[in-house]
């Protein structure tokens, strides 16, 4: 039994460390991307809303990873129902973000924008 309990532990930790590498790397694409645009916009540069846009997708995926990477340590199960809503509230931001990509795109593509 010390084994089984000994490899929990240590699956516990992989996960732990882990989900905090997956919403740093979130943060970190967030922060990067946010920086890159405002410098963009400020030099009046085009595709700055999809640039933005792509890089806050990219960043939800990331953070949404480290959540349901939490889920393998989660103990009780309001602690469950919690994380669930969580995933399906950036899941539904995602979906409206990756829409919001697509309309940018088309807009860009009617008005012949230049990169």
């Amino acid at each position: 039994m010390e084994i089984v309990g000994a490899f929990e532990q240590g699956l516990t930790g992989i996960a732990q460390i882990c989900t905090v590498l997956m919403e740093l790397f979130g943060v970190f694409i967030l922060v990067t991307t946010a920086v890159k645009c405002f410098i963009l916009w400020l030099r009046h540069g085009s595709n700055v809303r999809l640039m933005l846009a792509q890089g806050i997708a990219l960043s939800l995926e990331f953070k949404m990873g480290g959540e349901v990477l939490r889920t393998v340590v989660v103990r009780e199960w309001s602690e469950l129902g919690i994380l669930g809503a969580i995933i399906v509230l950036r899941g539904l931001l995602t979906f409206l973000i990756h829409w919001e990509i697509k309309n940018e795109e088309k807009a860009l593509e009617r008005n012949g924008s230049p990169d």
